[in-house]
């Protein structure tokens, strides 16, 4: 049997996605963008302390690691690329500058992956950010072929 997570079947206003990412990058609540949205490295805050605004739904999951790994592995390939082909490095600088660099840019783009993430879902009202809770909604069971 399949199950299909529905949120509340009320039209709601639209909220404008752009700028809800857009502040959650810099760790702003994607509603206000005055509150802060982080109260640890990765930790959101449950409410936003200017606005109000739940933030305990979110549920960002490893989304921000895998966007994160996409970006960085970009730059470095094409960073050693590059330098293998218009440079002439030694091994031991190659094995210095690229996994330091790796390590850096992706602790550099956590957060604000994050935040991006965080606001998105509350753009899109997923995972509770609509005012109702995902509930599952159950399918029709196939009809059944019972024979005496």
């Amino acid at each position: 049997m399949a199950v299909q997570i529905h949120s509340a079947e009320t039209h709601l206003d639209a909220r404008d996605w752009r700028q809800a990412v857009a502040r959650g990058l810099r760790g702003r609540c994607p509603h206000c963008g005055k509150g802060r949205l982080f109260r640890a490295f990765l930790k959101p805050v449950d409410r936003c302390e200017a606005c109000g605004e739940d933030l305990h739904h979110q549920r960002a999951d490893d989304l921000p690691p895998y966007i994160v790994i996409t970006i960085v592995g970009h730059i470095i390939v094409g960073g050693l690329l590059l330098a293998e082909k218009l440079g002439d490095w030694p091994m031991w600088l190659h094995m210095v500058v690229w996994p330091a660099l790796t390590l850096l840019l992706s602790i550099a783009m956590m957060q604000p992956v994050k935040g991006g993430v965080v606001g998105l879902q509350w753009a899109v009202r997923m995972h509770g950010f609509g005012g109702a809770p995902d509930r599952p909604e159950r399918q029709p069971l196939p009809p059944s072929d019972s024979r005496p």
